[in-house]
């Protein structure tokens, strides 16, 4: 019979395994909701930094026809002390969006119209700069969807600079197809080594698709992961 102290000595050799083999920043996604007309959405990310130790935050308000950020919808808050042990970060989060609560009035944000998950990433595995292609059905519509991410990286090092958008399919009940390209192949941003679709959400009224992207960032350590949005007006 394994004892539990040998039981905790696993975990400890598993937490340090995994502390070395990633070495850096990784991000909480948060989905803060929907305007009533579907036609805003707001998400946050909250960590802490791997150097300083320091808690952070950001807000955003997406236009979602535009695809495109609100005006004034991008905050970010940095806590200027090392978190306390054992913390997530999560109270830069808070602090933001205790501040900011006039943002989410403002674009009449409703934080209980949360989208509806259609697609959840739970693979782990990834190739650095490689495409993906994932399938999903709304069930309440009756729409299939099948969307490929395709990434463009360019250069290495310090001169590494990435792109990426997807292609959507759409099949709806009635057998009707139309064809969607989400987000802006143009945009090069710098440092972002990958691109991976983690959770896909439609708002509850009008139809509209949000694509969650973890983006691993190089830094001189190895990776921070951070999240973004693209959003589909259907």
């Amino acid at each position: 019979m394994v004892s539990k102290k040998t039981y905790f000595l696993i975990a400890c050799a598993l937490v340090l395994c995994a502390s070395t083999l990633w070495a850096g920043d990784m991000a909480s996604f948060v989905d803060l909701g929907f305007s009533p007309d579907g036609r805003i959405y707001m998400f946050a990310q909250y960590g802490v930094q791997s150097g300083t130790l320091r808690p952070w935050a950001e807000l955003f308000v997406v236009d979602v026809p535009r695809n495109d950020f609100a005006n004034g919808g991008r905050i970010a808050f940095t806590h200027n002390s090392p978190v306390i042990s054992g913390s997530d970060g999560s109270g830069a989060f808070y602090r933001l969006i205790a501040r900011n609560a006039a943002l989410a009035e403002q674009y009449r944000v409703n934080f209980l119209l949360q989208g509806q998950p259609l697609y959840i990433s739970l693979d782990t595995n990834e190739v650095i700069g490689r495409g993906e292609t994932i399938e999903f059905r709304d069930f309440e519509a009756g729409n299939s969807y099948k969307a490929s991410l395709m990434p463009l990286v360019e250069g290495s090092g310090n001169n590494l600079r990435s792109s990426f958008h997807i292609t959507l399919d759409r099949v709806a009940r009635n057998g009707d197809r139309k064809t969607y390209m989400v987000g802006n192949p143009q945009i090069k941003r710098t440092l972002v080594a990958s691109y991976k679709i983690k959770k896909v959400v439609i708002a509850p009224n009008d139809g509209s698709v949000i694509f969650v992207i973890e983006m691993k960032i190089q830094t001189d350590d190895g990776y921070d992961i951070r999240y973004m949005v693209e959003a589909l007006h259907q």
